[in-house]
């Protein structure tokens, strides 16, 4: 008999989904395009940049017929913005997320990509978060298994790819901190309510079990107080109606 799914994500399902978060990669060789489940790609014609699945990239990277662009925010200095950022600045929260992206039409406007007139709302890996246009000094939702898979398979095209390895490692030891200090005690947060507003994909999937385990032993302390304090008052209220008794010679 199958065991149960754990609820949520766990962190390879996450690594799956980032696969799908676009890339830009510099051609090699031609290419037509091609069709996908989420659409065509596009056409691939050395040296104009495109933008791709990074599970594809990889592939494309790995047959050297492409290279692929890091973000801006995968850059050394980006990454020691946010590390200061994350260490220095504000010791509670976490770096703010992206700003949502916008699209430009030909006549100089731009609005949001998830404007209220859209017939589909996008979110993450459907959003140009990895790709060049992504700004730098902020955290996309797939950050840390993005930055994994690119430093697994294309280091050679990550500018100081050393540096960013130990950013990364100083960046996720000071965000797990924080995560276990506000799990661990919710009420130096304000109200028992922790925002979980920055948090990567990644990150969520591997502090689930433990987030879970911690509010599922909160919530055991408190209904036994509460039974506890319940039984007080119904004892309390029974010594109160024998004194009532007493008193009338009952």
């Amino acid at each position: 008999m199958a065991l149960p799914l754990p609820p949520g994500l766990v962190p390879s399902e996450a690594a799956f989904l980032c696969e799908m978060e676009l890339v830009t990669v510099v051609p090699r060789q031609r290419l037509e395009s091609i069709e996908l489940l989420s659409g065509s790609t596009p056409k691939l014609r050395p040296p104009h940049r495109a933008d791709l699945p990074l599970w594809l990239a990889i592939l494309l990277k790995k047959q050297r017929r492409a290279n692929i662009v890091p973000p801006a925010w995968l850059h050394p200095e980006s990454l020691r913005e946010i590390v200061t950022y994350e260490t220095a600045i504000d010791v509670k929260d976490w770096a703010p997320p992206p700003p949502p992206p916008v699209r430009a039409d030909g006549r100089g406007n731009s609005r949001r990509l998830n404007s209220t007139d859209a017939d589909i709302i996008l979110s993450p890996p459907f959003l140009p978060s990895c790709t060049t246009a992504a700004p730098a000094g902020a955290l996309p939702y797939h950050w840390f298994e993005f930055a994994e898979m690119l430093l697994a398979h294309a280091s050679d095209d990550v500018p100081s790819a050393s540096e960013v390895r130990s950013l990364l490692r100083d960046l996720q030891e000071a965000r797990s901190a924080k995560m276990r200090s506000k799990i661990t005690q919710p009420e130096s947060h304000g109200e028992g309510v922790t925002s979980l507003r920055g948090v990567g994909a990644m990150e969520l999937a591997e502090s689930r079990g433990f987030v879970v385990g911690v509010a599922e032993g909160i919530r055991k302390i408190g209904a036994s107080a509460e039974t506890m304090r319940r039984e007080e008052e119904e004892e309390h209220g029974q010594d109160m109606d024998d004194d009532s008794d007493d008193d009338m010679g009952l």
